[in-house]
């Protein structure tokens, strides 16, 4: 059995390889310019989009089409690609593992809140911190 101490940081490895993928594609997400950045957002944006429309291809949505099946194969692998996705968007954006898992605690922390005091109402500045 492997010792959690011998296990590489699963997130921090996921940026890393897709990194190595981008680069191997010859996206480099280290230097964009603000347009760069712009541009690559968009294109992530459009991709996510794609992938979650074959995400819902994999559940059987048509509530007229009798003939579907729900491919959990299938989406499971949408779900990787999304990642992808999302790990370059965050690149771009100049965020780390550790910067997407810090901000992820801290709007989950909000989320919490907005929970726990019946999210009646939208506050904008509720994630200014994040």
């Amino acid at each position: 059995m492997v010792c959690a101490m011998e296990k590489p940081d699963q997130l921090r490895e996921l940026f890393r390889m897709q990194r190595a993928l981008n680069e191997r594609i010859g996206v480099h997400t280290d230097a964009m310019s603000q347009a760069e950045q712009t541009k690559w957002v968009l294109n992530y944006c459009r991709a996510m989009s794609q992938e979650m429309a074959e995400l819902t291809d994999s559940v059987p949505w048509k509530w007229w089409a009798k003939y579907q099946k729900f491919d959990v194969q299938n989406a499971r692998v949408e779900v990787v690609d999304l990642f992808h996705f999302l790990i370059s968007t965050a690149q771009v954006l100049g965020m780390s593992a550790d910067d997407v898992f810090n901000a992820y605690v801290k709007k989950n922390e909000v989320n919490l809140k907005r929970q726990e005091a019946g999210y009646v109402e939208k506050d904008a500045n509720d994630s200014k911190h994040i």
